[in-house]
């Protein structure tokens, strides 16, 4: 669907030159002299890659609708992660570097996955996993006057920061987007 250049938004999803481009970033800017622009970054929907682009207000921009559809985890073979889809049992095969947190995933977990053109283009996880912690530095006596937080190692193998309360053993909830601890689990 063709949208106006001064029409885009953080979270939509376009396609220029050629690629799939996420909005991170909008700023319409409307100068005393000469034509309003959008100012846009975008992000690279399988790369990553960033890219700051300035759309004039009279251009047209193709914005994609993505299909999303449930799937579940069912296990990692060599660099290749096996997803199930929920409806169809059908099984799906991904690369390991398709999914850029893929240490976060286990066994049965649901994700969504989403689709351009029947073609597979990202991979949500669940917002909040629970973790548990295999390593953690000793908490230090009189260390608890301020907020500290110190090095832990979860059993995905993931190294975090955690509150200086927090021992070996013990079940965290960890953020997947920002890879952050949120708190302890329940």
């Amino acid at each position: 669907m063709k949208i106006n250049a001064n029409e885009i938004r953080a979270g939509n999803i376009i396609e220029h030159n050629k690629n799939l481009w996420i909005a991170i970033k909008c700023n319409t800017v409307k100068p005393g002299k000469g034509g309003a622009f959008n100012q846009v970054e975008l992000k690279h929907l399988l790369y990553g890659t960033k890219l700051n682009e300035r759309f004039r207000a009279s251009e047209s921009i193709e914005k994609v609708r993505i299909e999303q559809k449930d799937f579940t985890f069912l296990y990692k073979k060599d660099d290749v992660l096996i997803f199930m889809d929920t409806e169809s049992y059908e099984q799906l095969e991904l690369p390991q570097y398709f999914c850029k947190n893929y240490a976060f995933l286990k066994d049965e977990m649901r994700v969504t996955i989403e689709f351009y053109k029947k073609k597979a283009v990202r991979i949500s996880l669940p917002n909040q996993i629970t973790l548990t912690v295999t390593e953690a530095d000793p908490t230090i006596k009189r260390q608890t006057a301020a907020s500290s937080y110190k090095p832990a190692i979860l059993e995905n193998g993931i190294r975090i920061l955690v509150p200086s309360f927090i021992q070996s053993g013990e079940r965290i909830l960890v953020d997947t987007q920002n890879i952050t601890y949120l708190r302890r689990a329940e």
